[in-house]
């Protein structure tokens, strides 16, 4: 009893932590800055360092006395420490498995007695004072990262943040990022706030630094102050939590005071009591809750609404010399476009979904897992007789000391280097210490290089359209992607002969396989793609055998592994099977079921080929799968089943072996599709998109995505020169996809383009869950377009040069009454467990 006493003392469990946190931090108001070292103090792995509390204090007295009390108390009343502080003693027990079952637990469960219960069953022994294990857990003995003084400042760097400086558009915003950046704690903060944070050219700096502190997420519910906010689980917010809730109303009490302070103004305003108060306080909410928009995903209400407010209720008695309504307006909101503001109409009523919003849930916002965790989407199920959420709680890695950003475990990730030059970059790994580790140095690229376009000259990074072409200036260098392009000046015999497909090739169905995996319609589209004659062979890959041959050594058994690969097959040969070893080990605990060819299903991929079978697709096996029903897969393969597409992370086209090739240009001339039987469209109020080389249209939201090959084969290089897949895109995108009703599906299209789909679940989907999934791929569009770290430091997602997005708009009859009840809510919930089938 006293051991589980003493234990207790030592750790503090989140929920607790995270409401004062709440409380606390709230006091800083619209202060963003002030807020973000305020939580800080709250996320720390461990104690709350000098230097944490010194800067917090130094930063933050001025503006909310009531804030450092709050932190005071908190640091005097809690000297925490984090369960993965004790990660060090789990190197105190006696055997190999209670070593390793401890530090597992330690990662992964959130309450004491969780902890204590959990090590007593796997180590099978009593916390006995005289056992190394529990003498480290329950004496005196502390991490020696609690008793080591701070590390030095120069050591203590947010690679998050350093991603955005290159950013900047001016030297002194670049350099105070750097320095903000690589300098915790750094006082520059307040300079940047004063000379960057509004400053309207260096809009792509703010909008990336605030990508970093709070990524824009679907949905918001559950306020209490700013409830007109409430009921949008389509809409994207940066900051829809109870802390910024309490901040809105924080906010109007000292508006109420007759001034609102600003980092580089006050503006005096009249008793926001009486004079439009339902205005002020959907301004206050706005900008602590923080809608996204695609176009710009700063926070910054329209300028017709700042004009409007403040021609009302500004004091202009207390103006200064020469401020005038517009003159501040141009100031904090210099746009009325619809996509890159915050238009107050909208929350000045209540949203009209109601009861609807439960066809759409976000099991990942506001967050349920620990600081040191990444929480994703439970696509997988779970193991009979467990409790099943539906989210996971995954361990992560910071993006350096710093950051509070975190990535997946075995992620690699591209960080800036610590010497801030530009387009220099190191490949990291997220290692199970929870640190990101082996390092390589990447071959720096000349950010200085621009490109001439016709009379223009475009920066690197920067993306623009040439005809019907997507194209990016790279180091220099302008890639394109390989459309067909008609244009009204085109001649009638051009339009005659247009094809739709690249090289304007013949639209015929004889279909080759290619030495990268992908089974392209024709010869004449190979080589167009730059294939010669012996790099590819007549007939689809999927139907090859690639273990006919028997090509691994003796001793191993051979399983067909299909991939398509976006790297030099001539460097990094893209295999289609992995040899095994006729012994392995498999872990049980591991679920990510998968069904053999005779509709057994089996834990994981490692337990099946232990057992000797063969896999049929990824998922929990399905009735209606077991028996053969081909159906065309989106990339033009054929599958035996649907949920073997699925399983390949490919949407169905329609049923029936393959036999046409879609057009790939946003022109249609007719084409084989036309004798191909589309499946009817789930929804009738879906106004649909048709995938490039497809034939029949879906609802979904669609990417398509230009990348950098040379920067794919650099990747591979460091990484032990396996290829890059579509498979490891996917992956990566897919955790970007936080509504579990959406699932994302993808291939390289025929001209090369990376097609990512995010596609409903339900086979009869509401309109509610369509407009979930375009709004989905809406917000992965924006990432890419603006480099956004949050993704683009993930390897191989930094190749992406620029995407386009097309989403299925609905018509108006298709949008959901207030009040209205899901018909399909329960079928759609069943269909995301059964038809989300494993990890690509």
């Amino acid at each position: 009893a006293q051991g589980n006493t003493g234990f207790k003392s030592e750790v503090l469990t989140a929920l607790s932590k995270g409401e004062m946190g709440s409380g606390c931090c709230s006091y800083a108001g619209r202060h963003t800055n002030c807020r973000e070292y305020c939580q800080a103090i709250f996320r720390t792995d461990s104690s709350p360092s000098v230097s944490q509390i010194k800067t917090l204090k130094e930063y933050c007295q001025s503006i909310s006395p009531q804030l450092i009390s709050c932190v005071g108390n908190y640091t005097k009343s809690y000297p925490i420490k984090s369960p993965v502080d004790s990660l060090f003693c789990c190197d105190r027990a006696e055997d190999a498995h209670c070593q390793s079952a401890c530090r597992r637990i330690l990662r992964t469960l959130t309450t004491e007695q969780e902890i204590i219960d959990a090590l007593i069953s796997e180590c099978d022994r009593q916390p006995l004072p005289q056992d190394p294990l529990w003498q480290c857990f329950l004496g005196s003995a502390h991490s020696p990262r609690i008793s080591d003084p701070d590390p030095p400042s120069t050591g203590r760097t947010d690679c998050a943040k350093l991603h955005c400086c290159s950013k900047a558009n001016t030297s002194l915003c670049r350099s105070m990022c750097q320095e903000i950046s690589t300098n915790w704690g750094s006082q520059t903060w307040q300079e940047f706030d004063q000379l960057c944070e509004y400053n309207p050219v260096e809009a792509d700096l703010v909008t990336c630094l605030a990508d970093v502190r709070e990524p824009c997420q679907l949905g918001c519910k559950d306020l209490t102050y700013c409830t007109n906010f409430n009921n949008r689980p389509t809409e994207l917010f940066r900051s829809c939590n109870t802390q910024s809730d309490q901040g809105a109303m924080n906010d109007i009490k000292l508006w109420s005071n007759g001034t609102i302070r600003m980092p580089f103004m006050n503006i005096p305003v009249l008793d926001i009591r009486k004079c439009r108060p339902e205005m002020w306080k959907a301004v206050a909410c706005a900008l602590q809750i923080k809608p996204c928009y695609s176009k710009s995903r700063g926070s910054i209400i329209c300028r017709s609404d700042c004009v409007d407010i403040l021609t009302q209720c500004g004091d202009r008695r207390r103006f200064q010399e020469g401020q005038t309504p517009e003159r501040i307006c141009d100031l904090l909101s210099p746009t009325d476009d619809p996509e890159r503001c915050i238009p107050l109409e909208r929350y000045l009523r209540p949203s009209l979904l109601g009861g609807v919003m439960e066809e759409v849930i976000h099991p990942c916002n506001p967050n349920p897992c620990l600081s040191n965790q990444l929480c994703e989407v439970n696509r997988k199920g779970c193991q009979p007789g467990q409790d099943c959420l539906p989210y996971l709680c995954v361990p992560g890695c910071k993006l350096c000391e710093a950051s509070e950003f975190l990535v997946h475990t075995e992620a690699r990730i591209q960080v800036p280097t610590r010497g801030g030059q530009p387009g220099c970059h190191e490949l990291c790994v997220c290692g199970q210490s929870g640190r990101l580790e082996s390092c390589s140095e990447m071959p720096c690229v000349d950010t200085s290089k621009t490109c001439t376009v016709g009379a223009q000259r475009r920066n690197h990074g920067t993306s623009f359209m040439m005809g019907c072409q997507l194209c990016s200036c790279f180091s220099g260098d302008v890639l394109c992607s390989k459309r067909q392009c008609l244009t009204a000046d085109s001649l009638e015999e051009e339009h005659r002969r247009f094809t739709g497909l690249p090289c304007g090739c013949a639209d015929q169905f004889v279909p080759v396989c290619a030495q990268n995996g992908r089974t392209y319609p024709s010869a004449c589209v190979a080589r167009c793609m730059g294939l010669h004659d012996n790099q590819f062979g007549f007939g689809s890959c999927r139907d090859r055998d690639p273990c006919s041959r028997n090509p691994c050594p003796k001793g191993q058994r051979c399983v067909p592994n299909r991939r398509v690969c976006l790297t030099s097959f001539a460097e990094y040969p893209c295999k289609q099977y992995d040899c095994l070893s006729n012994s392995f080990t498999c872990d049980k605990s591991q679920l990510d079921p998968v069904c053999d060819t005779a509709g057994v299903e089996h834990a994981n991929l490692c337990l099946l080929y232990q057992r000797g079978k063969t896999p049929a697709y990824m998922g929990h096996c399905q009735e209606a799968c077991g028996t053969p029903w081909p159906v065309c897969g989106q990339n033009g393969e054929t599958y035996n089943t649907v949920c073997e597409a699925y399983s390949d992370r490919v949407a169905v086209d329609y049923h029936g072996r393959c036999q046409a090739v879609g057009a790939v240009s946003e022109y249609t001339p007719d084409s084989g599709c036309n004798a191909v039987h589309c499946p009817p469209l789930p929804s009738k109020d879906c106004n649909p998109i048709t995938p490039p080389g497809a034939c029949c249209p879906l609802c979904a939201g669609m990417l398509r995505i230009l990348w950098n090959a040379g920067q794919m084969n650099i990747f591979a290089k460091l990484n032990h020169n396996l290829p890059v897949t579509i498979h490891d895109i996917l992956r990566i995108l897919r955790l970007h996809v936080s509504v579990p009703q959406c699932d994302v599906f993808g291939y390289l299209s025929i001209d090369s383009e990376i097609v990512v789909l995010v596609v409903p679940v339900d086979q009869q989907p509401t309109p509610l869950q369509i407009e979930a999934c375009s709004k989905e791929a809406e917000k992965i569009d924006s990432l890419i377009n603006y480099g956004s770290p949050t993704l683009m430091s993930h390897v191989p997602a930094s190749a992406f040069l620029a995407s386009e997005v097309n989403v299925s708009t609905l018509s108006s009859s298709g949008l959901p009454a207030r009040g209205a009840v899901s018909h399909h809510l329960v079928l759609g919930l069943l269909l995301t467990v059964i038809l989300t089938l494993g990890t690509a």
